[in-house]
């Protein structure tokens, strides 16, 4: 039977052997930015899936895959063991964030039980943040956990500005910061600047960028750089169409003006 958080190990940490990983959350939430990066890296990195998460505080469906078939939905951690020269690395990423505010507790806490197990010392929580407006060129804000870790990141070119997020961090990306603070882990989110309109991966790129200066990783940006040009073409399409409706307006009300 299903429990309410249902977490299945496909290997034991013991048998990863992974050295003092960090953990990085990627789910979906605001412009699909840190979904985009954990997507991204868990595809271009040589990972491998290590736990399943299920639980009741999931939407109640099912996915249906191409070939018809279905799964239930379910969040995954993969484990990237690094050649060294960047710290291994737990990536969490998945169909769903829970739909109640219960839900959020009860699988933060799970999340943050399984970089235990996995010996994590630090967590990354990726993100967008909403500005309710286009962005030219977006750039990354962040939280963190520890006045240190505040320090170290603006080494990176993240920015912490007074009072934002204005409306705190939402979700698991929030929690889990503050989860691991009672929990003695080292923990900052991550979040690109963003419309909020939008799947917006020239957030997630920027994103991207600062957290691969952090790591010390080297991982191909092409595919995310190729679809931020097609958003911005379908973003140029959008700004025209406006400006023809501006336009016939203005029409409008010069033949008004005439009768």
């Amino acid at each position: 039977m299903l429990k309410r958080v249902d977490v299945r190990y496909l290997k034991e940490p013991e048998g990863v052997g992974l050295k003092d990983p960090v953990f990085i959350e990627g789910l979906p939430g605001i412009g699909h930015v840190g979904k985009l990066v954990a997507d991204h890296l868990v595809k271009e990195l040589d990972t491998v899936k290590v736990v399943e998460i299920y639980s009741h505080h999931f939407p109640p469906q099912v996915m249906v895959n191409e070939d018809g078939t279905i799964r239930l939905p379910k969040n995954e951690v993969y484990a990237y063991k690094s050649d060294g020269n960047s710290p291994d690395l737990l990536i969490l990423v998945g169909d769903f964030q829970s739909m109640d505010g219960i839900g959020h507790y009860e699988l933060v806490n799970a999340y943050i039980e399984i970089a235990k197990k996995f010996g994590a010392k630090r967590i990354f929580t990726l993100g967008g943040y909403g500005v309710g407006r286009m962005v030219e060129e977006p750039y990354v804000i962040g939280a963190a956990n520890t006045p240190e870790l505040v320090e170290e990141l603006k080494k990176f070119g993240v920015k912490f500005e007074k009072g934002e997020p204005s409306g705190g961090i939402i979700g698991a990306s929030g929690l889990l910061l503050g989860v691991s603070q009672l929990e003695g882990i080292e923990a900052a989110c991550l979040m690109g600047v963003t419309s909020g309109y939008m799947v917006d991966p020239k957030s997630a790129k920027a994103v991207l960028d600062v957290l691969m200066k952090i790591l010390n990783l080297k991982v191909s940006v092409e595919d995310l750089e190729e679809r931020a040009k097609e958003m911005e073409k379908f973003i140029e399409q959008i700004r025209e169409m406006q400006e023809q409706v501006v336009q016939q307006y203005r029409s409008d009300e010069d033949l008004r003006y005439f009768r």
